[in-house]
């Protein structure tokens, strides 16, 4: 069964210098670093409030993060959804014709992991993680409140998320150009259109919560990374953060 989001993954071209952004600047605790030879990354998981970030980084330029980066160049990677059991949801989705790029489960950095095709989640690219048991995630000074996903029908893709991995619908507009779907306590996913994005299918955004932009804009401050403040919050671009467009917000009224 899915419990919800476990993490986002960001294709990064040096863990070093991702770290010193996710880690050093934003603030996010550092649970885990390790290479994983199999994979081809050199990889890192920190807490983002209720789910976590890993960053990976390729080993080589052919392997799978590698070929990605050279393709869209860094930027959100992957979804990945917790399972309590992943090797009966991979079961499951194979036994109702989802397309799956591990047909059995594997180690990975955050415990058993498989993937499911993109091309049986309207391209967007799906890990399932069982985790071992562990301690509540350390408290940070962000935390992601909305993954942004781009997709080519918003409609079909909303209804495919909820039947694939029972998420409820949070907010869809009525000609479908945007639609929500909750996915765990305080994380939404949107769901946009390729049509009006001119983009691919993929992560495209996240939005995160801080509950003072002026440490967030302090910090940013202090190593002279570029930033927009606004009516919505600090909005960064790709550049300081390593690929990543980013909104941070402040707790709603």
């Amino acid at each position: 069964m899915i419990k919800g989001i476990h993490h986002v993954g960001v294709a990064v071209r040096s863990l070093k210098d991702a770290c010193g952004f996710w880690r050093d600047t934003l603030g996010l605790p550092l649970i885990r670093e390790a290479e994983l030879p199999d994979q081809g990354v050199r990889a890192a998981l920190l807490a983002c409030g209720s789910c976590e970030v890993e960053l990976l980084e390729p080993t080589g330029p052919d392997t799978p993060v590698g070929r990605f980066i050279e393709r869209r160049g860094p930027r959100l990677h992957h979804l990945c959804f917790q399972s309590d059991d992943v090797g009966r949801d991979v079961q499951r989705f194979w036994g109702t014709g989802v397309e799956m790029i591990d047909t059995k489960p594997r180690k990975g950095l955050v415990g058993m992991i498989a993937f499911v095709h993109p091309r049986s989640t309207a391209g967007i690219l799906v890990e399932l993680a069982t985790p071992p048991a562990s301690a509540k995630l350390p408290e940070s000074p962000v935390a992601v409140t909305v993954a942004h996903l781009i997709v080519e029908d918003v409609r079909t893709a909303v209804y495919l998320f909820r039947d694939m991995f029972g998420l409820p619908i949070r907010i869809s507009h009525p000609d479908w150009s945007i639609a929500q779907l909750a996915a765990a306590a305080g994380v939404a996913l949107q769901f946009g259109s390729t049509t009006t994005t001119a983009g691919k299918p993929g992560l495209s955004m996240l939005r995160m919560m801080s509950r003072s932009l002026d440490f967030v804009g302090a910090r940013l401050d202090a190593r002279g990374l570029s930033y927009r403040r606004d009516a919505v919050g600090i909005v960064l671009g790709p550049d300081p953060t390593g690929g990543v467009p980013l909104i941070i917000h402040q707790p709603q009224a």
